[in-house]
């Protein structure tokens, strides 16, 4: 069973603190984390419309911080989730040849809703949308830890 699953995206400002707090609010057992691959935002909360857009939805993600991802998370976590195929080809670039670590698509937890990836709402606009996507996926993972 998968206890410390690290969720990326790009900046770690919309997509993944998103998705480790709408998680831990279904799987507060697991031990999580988020970053992302580029080190823009390192140090910032998570962007003010999806913090505004989760916390209607009951999801506090105020706590979280950004920071990039590193080659040593493949031993600190059991899973890893990428928001999208390029930043889970970022991560695998920068996997330790020991690392048996698995790198999975978030949408990947939730098929029926017929998409490949979470669409990153800093550009979209629509912070909506990508929680429902971020909420069935969770639902999925959980399921299937």
């Amino acid at each position: 069973m998968a206890t410390r699953i690290l969720f990326v995206c790009l900046g770690n400002i919309c997509r993944s603190p998103a998705a480790e707090g709408v998680f831990r609010h279904f799987a507060p057992e697991v031990e999580t984390d988020s970053c992302g691959t580029g080190g823009w935002h390192v140090g910032d909360p998570p962007y003010g419309p999806m913090q505004t857009a989760a916390r209607k939805r009951g999801y506090d993600i105020s706590d979280l911080r950004a920071r990039q991802f590193r080659p040593q998370d493949f031993h600190r976590f059991d899973l890893i989730i990428a928001m999208d195929t390029s930043n889970q080809r970022d991560i695998e670039l920068q996997r330790p040849s020991d690392s048996t670590t698995p790198v999975r698509i978030f949408t990947s937890y939730a098929p029926d809703q017929g998409m490949d990836h979470v669409p990153d709402p800093y550009y979209t606009r629509d912070f909506d949308g990508a929680l429902d996507l971020i909420e069935a996926a969770a639902q999925g993972l959980k399921a299937s830890l």
